[in-house]
């Protein structure tokens, strides 16, 4: 008698590569994160009542603060450019970069029940970190060039550059940096839990030592070089540059910025891929 062989749809196997980034099981997966960033946006505004709206809220008052203590009061210079303009294009490209790592900074913690029950790759729900936060930056960005409009038809010198090609790429580096830095603190969260309450504050110091308040020509000569150990401040440099016509762009800044990125993305995912195989023992 003949044994019956079985054939199976799909095999699941251990990775055997720490560098292994799943691209072909995350793309017959790529419903699962379509459904992974409905739930983050719903669940995050379902029970408020300006909902939505809050995209706007944070970054307007944010702008109307930092013109005032930091335009009005301490007379930082903006580089020639309207304060709010100045602080609104900082603000905006640092929220999505910000909200990115602290949001997959805790991807294991808040997700262990899932990952302890039900196979899928566990990279898709980084990665519907990073997509959520992309729609909240589009609407955001949406404000940015309303008011870039605004003062465009009032006369101001504020003007597009060919520059504004990079701007996908721009994206792409800050979407990829925030996930590289925020795999990697996930990665120790699992061991070391106070390290999450680490993670806003340093955050937010980090703003400070990125060219968000202040151009970069504008720092202390002396301590300019701690600020473009940022790569953040060269993209974000390059941003104004794009949009507004002010910043110090440079080709050796989005190269170092560029090899940054790649050097923390690659690290985070080795770590990730390491620490998924037995976080569930360790939560």
């Amino acid at each position: 008698m003949k044994e019956k062989v079985e054939h199976w749809d799909m095999i699941i196997e251990g990775k055997t590569s720490l560098f292994s980034l799943q691209f072909k099981d995350v793309w017959r997966y790529r419903d699962l994160l379509m459904m992974f960033v409905k739930r983050d946006f719903i669940s995050f505004y379902k029970q408020t009542i300006l909902g939505p709206i809050w995209f706007f809220v944070q970054p307007i008052f944010t702008t109307i603060v930092f013109s005032f203590v930091f335009g009005k009061l301490a007379g930082i210079s903006t580089d020639g450019l309207p304060q709010y303009l100045f602080y609104l294009s900082g603000i905006t490209a640092w929220n999505y970069f910000a909200d990115c790592i602290t949001k997959t900074s805790t991807v294991f913690r808040d997700n262990a029940n899932i990952f302890g029950k039900v196979y899928f790759p566990r990279l898709i729900m980084p990665l519907s970190i990073i997509t959520s936060n992309l729609i909240r930056f589009g609407v955001q960005f949406a404000l940015f060039l309303v008011m870039l409009f605004y003062f465009n038809m009032k006369g101001e010198d504020v003007h597009v550059t060919t520059a504004v090609l990079l701007f996908p790429y721009l994206i792409l580096l800050m979407a990829l940096l925030g996930l590289g830095v925020g795999l990697i603190i996930s990665a120790l969260t699992t061991k070391y839990r106070d390290l999450s309450f680490l993670v806003s504050f340093g955050v937010q110091l980090l703003m400070y030592g990125t060219t968000i308040i202040y151009p970069l020509h504008a720092a202390p000569r002396q301590y300019r070089y701690l600020l473009e150990l940022n790569p953040m401040t060269f993209i974000i440099e390059m941003f104004r540059y794009a949009f507004l016509g002010r910043g110090e762009h440079s080709v050796h800044g989005i190269i170092y910025a560029t090899s940054v990125t790649v050097i923390l993305f690659i690290f985070g995912v080795v770590i990730f891929n390491k620490t998924e195989k037995n976080f569930v023992d360790t939560i």
